[in-house]
């Protein structure tokens, strides 16, 4: 049975966004722990060197790094990206913004008030538009706004080519109220998530023609109602600034301008060193070289004696702002073909995980609270957020042999690879084989060696193939994800694809028509999607944004693993806690040999327990490799042998996850105000589609019920706050006890910031407020 996104995915706000975490089903829910880490977690949801407004200069230019221009300033559309997000929240209406709790707040610059004015018999949300609210062509903000994107959006006419339409497909009706301030939006089905709807709003020239919808943001933004507006793109595009917007009623802008400038995140430690920004994210090893600079050259840190005097006095110019981001990375667990089908393995393979562990290794370092995430909807520090990770249970590795067990893995002896080497170490992810670089089916873009995947594409539409026990399921169509949402690389990406796929499709029918000059146009636009796609395909590098080339070394290696993967052997496990010995370079060469716990190998029918393991190979996936491995290190001791499968970045998503072709691997979700709607793809219950294939939605996991399915829909619908959230801590529970997903920490956000910068930084949850960001006096 082949995967397939769902058609009627094109038009949700299937926000891969979204949401946090996947979903299943399951019997019976354990209690709750009552020390979820929330307290801690609030603490670090922001970063931002608060200050308030008579404090901060006027005037001055802020210099933000980003990781890419956008191909599009209409944040509905596919291609639409983190970098749309941060624009249009300065330059456009957001009705609702989000505290750093993830709280939805009315935006007192936009709306007087916006209530639910009646439930019965239909749903009536009634707004009071800010009488001085205007756009910068003088015209007021009012229903004529409302009416046009709601039409746009609501998924009946394709002309528009919108990427998400949930809660915009529940509305009956838009029209003015009792004056000219006033807009009154009635629904058809009730609607909890309301508040998330018109924003950004965006003016009615925009959203009432199809072509002005589809193209006419595509460069710029002429219309604006924001505290600034845009005044020039740069000719080679790699620059955007804003001015203050001279027709904004609220609080004045502190800042003169703000310049986006796209800076691959290779790059930035060295703009930073050279005092070229003011603002941008950072991986580790910058926010390191900036926070070693403030100690005293020859101090003993290789970070501070490596940096010249001059990049050294620049960099003490910086500070690093940290907090938990709003997203999380999970263990998921592909339960559609293999072991993994059985939940019980699923739920030992959760059992024999200390997340704890996990999130000591990658938080600890770094000075932010290092508890494991216990939700897979809400961050810790959310409102109504609860650890339902009991569910499932916690670390316990007789209750995961017991459950290995009762799935009929029994200890058969040691494997091959440890009878041949019975007091090896075990080899880290580090070591495992590289995928060699393929190039994709002119067909459909992926794998062609998978079984089957030749005849489909010879013969589309053919009935599918049943592969049998252990084959792995056809590539997956593209997946759809809300544009814009912050953290959503994973999801852009597919999105991304489609988005090419349509501009040659245009590019064709426009050439055939001798219209040569817009052809062009349309096949410079699909190259800049695949362009886009491929900095960005794997949702947890938060490496550099452009696809890295593979070194000499690389290259050679690639060439030299024609071999299967290395597995990690059950029976070659260390008997310390897994970690790499200290000395041993990352092949493991040099390591001290160890004394070794044997671990029986499981088997079942003769075939024993190995889990591929897939991974990506970038240098900016290092830290999920040493998690990956630390992983590896902890199933071994179980029984479960891993076999770890590192790819290229640029594949990692596209080619395996949304293909389904792993049995565990590790990404990212990011969290969400509004999980009833955001998180609902991601953990639909697959489903069989009239050809055979199947509908997977977002739920790269393959796992899902139709009690999980009732429970978002019926979230989705309640009007009663408390009730909705108890219908989600339902959902929640379920699926940790199925095991799908497991949820393993919340990532670290680090934005260095020119020190005097105030009210920017690591945001978190939080909606920027642009007119308040400035320097200190």
């Amino acid at each position: 049975m082949t995967d397939q996104v769902s058609s009627a995915c094109r038009r949700r706000r299937c926000a891969a966004l979204i949401a946090a975490g996947v979903l299943l089903p399951l019997p019976v829910l354990a209690g709750c722990s009552g020390d979820d880490g929330s307290d801690g977690a609030a603490a670090a949801s922001q970063d931002i060197a608060p200050a308030a407004r008579e404090r901060l200069k006027d005037g001055g230019t802020l210099r933000w790094a980003v990781d890419s221009m956008p191909g599009t300033f209409n944040a509905f559309q596919a291609d639409a990206d983190a970098t749309t997000t941060r624009i249009t929240g300065a330059v456009l209406p957001t009705l609702f913004t989000l505290d750093e709790r993830g709280r939805p707040q009315r935006n007192a610059d936009y709306l007087d008030a916006a209530d639910i004015t009646a439930r019965d018999p239909k749903q009536v949300v009634t707004y009071k538009i800010n009488p001085k609210a205007r756009w910068s062509d003088g015209r007021r903000i009012g229903a004529a706004d409302f009416l046009a994107q709601w039409k746009a959006l609501r998924g009946k006419d394709n002309a528009f080519w919108t990427a998400r339409n949930a809660g915009y497909d529940r509305i009956a009706k838009v029209a003015q109220g009792a004056h000219r301030n006033e807009v009154k939006v009635t629904f058809a089905r009730p609607y909890a998530d309301w508040r998330s709807l018109f924003t950004p709003l965006y003016p009615q020239s925009v959203m009432g023609d199809a072509d002005a919808f589809n193209d006419g943001t595509r460069e710029r933004l002429k219309v604006a109602a924001g505290p600034f507006m845009m005044a020039e793109r740069a000719a080679h595009g790699d620059r955007l600034t804003l001015v203050r917007n001279p027709r904004w009623w609220g609080a004045r802008a502190k800042l003169d301008r703000i310049v986006f400038t796209e800076l691959p995140r290779e790059r930035r430690a060295a703009a930073l060193a050279a005092g070229a920004v003011d603002v941008a994210e950072v991986d580790q090893a910058a926010a390191r070289k900036v926070a070693s600079a403030g100690h005293p050259a020859g101090s003993g840190s290789r970070a501070r004696t490596d940096a010249k005097p001059a990049a050294r006095t620049a960099l003490r110019g910086y500070t690093v702002r940290r907090a938990l981001e709003p997203a999380y990375t999970q263990l998921a667990l592909n339960g559609s073909t293999g072991p993994l089908s059985d939940e019980r393995v699923r739920r030992a393979v959760a059992r024999a995980i200390d997340r704890q562990a996990l999130a000591d290794t990658v938080l600890k370092p770094l000075s932010l609270p290092a508890g494991p995430l216990g939700s897979h909807l809400l961050m810790a520090g959310q409102e109504g957020y609860e650890d339902h990770s009991d569910a499932v249970g916690g670390p316990d590795a007789d209750a995961a042999r017991s459950l290995l067990a009762d799935a009929g893995w029994k200890p058969g002896g040691l494997t091959e690879q440890a009878k041949q080497k019975p007091h090896a170490a075990a080899p880290g992810a580090s070591g495992a084989a590289r995928e060699p670089s393929r190039k994709r089916d002119a067909t459909d873009g992926r794998n062609p060696e998978r079984p089957g995947h030749a005849d489909r594409a010879a013969a589309p539409g053919a009935v599918a193939q049943d592969y049998g026990p252990g084959a792995r399921p056809a590539a997956a169509e593209a997946p759809l994800s809300a544009a814009g949402a912050v953290g959503a690389e994973v999801q852009r990406s597919a999105l991304l694809h489609q988005s090419a796929a349509l501009y040659k499709a245009e590019a064709a029918a426009q050439e055939q028509a001798g219209a040569t000059t817009t052809s062009r146009t349309y096949q410079r636009r699909a190259a800049r999607a695949l362009g886009a796609a491929e900095r960005i395909e794997t949702g947890q590098d938060i490496g550099p944004a452009e696809a890295r080339p593979m070194s000499a070394e690389q290259a050679r290696e690639a060439r030299a693993d024609e071999e299967p993967a290395r597995p990690v052997a059950a029976a070659q496990l260390p008997a310390d806690d897994g970690s790499q010995a200290k000395g041993a370079d990352s092949r493991g060469k040099g390591a001290p040999r160890k004394k070794t716990a044997v671990v029986p190998a499981l088997r079942k029918n003769g075939k024993p327990l190995t889990l591929r393991f897939v991974l990506p190979d970038g240098a900016g996936s290092e830290q999920l490799r040493t998690v990956g491995e630390r992983i590896s290190a902890m199933l071994a001791r179980v029984g479960i042998q891993t076999s770890v499968q590192r790819v290229a970045d640029a594949s990692y998503f596209q080619d395996h996850i949304a293909a389904g072709d792993y049995d565990l691997a590790l990404y990212s979700w990011p969290g969400t105000a509004y999980p009833a709607t955001d998180a609902r793809p991601i953990y639909a219950k697959p489903e069989p589609a009239a050809d055979g294939s199947l509908t997977v939605e977002q739920n790269y996991t393959r796992v899902g019920t139709d009690h999980i399915d009732q429970l978002f829909d019926q979230a989705a619908s309640e009007l009663d706050e408390d009730a909705a959230e108890h219908l989600m801590a339902q959902a929640d529970a379920r699926i940790w006890a199925v095991a799908g997903s497991i949820p393993l920490y919340q990532r670290p956000e680090l934005v260095a910031t020119r020190k005097g910068l105030a009210n920017i930084g690591a945001f978190g949850f939080a909606s920027p407020r642009f007119q308040d960001i400035g320097y200190t006096k």
